[in-house]
């Protein structure tokens, strides 16, 4: 009949295809091990680091002044480093307070923040708190007290300077020629070297300065034994701006002091 319809057969041959449900379960399989990997890497880092790494899956964008957010970036400001300087003061002041002898320590240590970064002021009495009178030997509560600094500020990445200050009393040692400057100088040399066999990356030092009794900290009073101290400052961290400006030609870094 020719106008009979055409009826084509279609014949099943093989099953369709198996779908793509195990390459779902191969990528949660991959990202399940680079998790693991993740967490291995931070149970193994530095407080700093986990911090900042938990900074940043709290607030990615860097708008907010959590912890890690944007904290070595080129964003990065004053105030945020502020942030993170109080949690390094925090950390230092728990450092000491474990101490032995902190009761009778306690009021010569200060800590404050400032525009260079955290200061740390040891300051003496009239019979010597940390060094002992008239010289560059650490006491033995001195010694102790740079040893537990070190510990934690070596774990961190902040540069640190340190300074020898004194009073306005003359240098009365029988050593000859031998003045405030020398044993300025000469105590914050005593106090690196300690703390860098407790811990201190040689790295962090940046500079190591004496000043003699150019800086009182009692500026009424001169001979004042608290003008008799050592000063460790925890820097803060520099940006890649501020590095680069470092770096470039006719601007070059402070010139450290003396070191032995």
């Amino acid at each position: 009949m020719a106008n009979a319809p055409i009826i084509i057969k279609k014949v099943g041959g093989h099953g369709g295809h198996h779908g793509g449900a195990w390459k779902v379960a191969y990528a949660d399989f991959v990202t399940a091990l680079m998790a693991l990997f993740i967490v291995l890497w931070l149970l193994n880092s530095s407080r700093q680091v986990q911090e900042a790494v938990g900074g940043y899956f709290k607030d990615p964008s860097g708008n907010s002044k959590k912890v890690g957010s944007a904290m070595r970036g080129a964003g990065q400001n004053l105030d945020l480093r502020k942030e993170d300087m109080s949690k390094i003061k925090d950390a230092l002041q728990k450092q000491i307070k474990s101490l032995p002898d902190f009761e009778k320590l306690k009021k010569h240590i200060d800590m404050t923040i400032t525009a260079e970064g955290l200061r740390i002021e040891l300051t003496e009495d009239e019979k010597g708190t940390f060094f002992e009178l008239g010289s560059a030997l650490p006491s033995a509560s001195g010694k102790e007290l740079l040893i537990a600094l070190a510990d934690e500020v070596g774990r961190l990445p902040n540069h640190v300077s340190i300074e020898g200050h004194t009073d306005s009393k003359p240098y009365s040692g029988r050593q000859s020629g031998y003045s405030n400057w020398e044993l300025s100088v000469d105590r914050a040399n005593a106090a690196r070297r300690i703390m860098q066999e407790s811990g201190l990356q040689s790295q962090q030092v940046s500079q190591v300065r004496g000043f003699a009794d150019q800086r009182p900290r009692e500026k009424a009073n001169p001979d004042d034994p608290a003008n008799r101290r050592i000063s460790l400052i925890v820097e803060y961290t520099k940006t890649a701006q501020e590095e680069e400006g470092e770096s470039a030609p006719g601007m070059g870094s402070p010139a450290a002091g003396k070191q032995e």
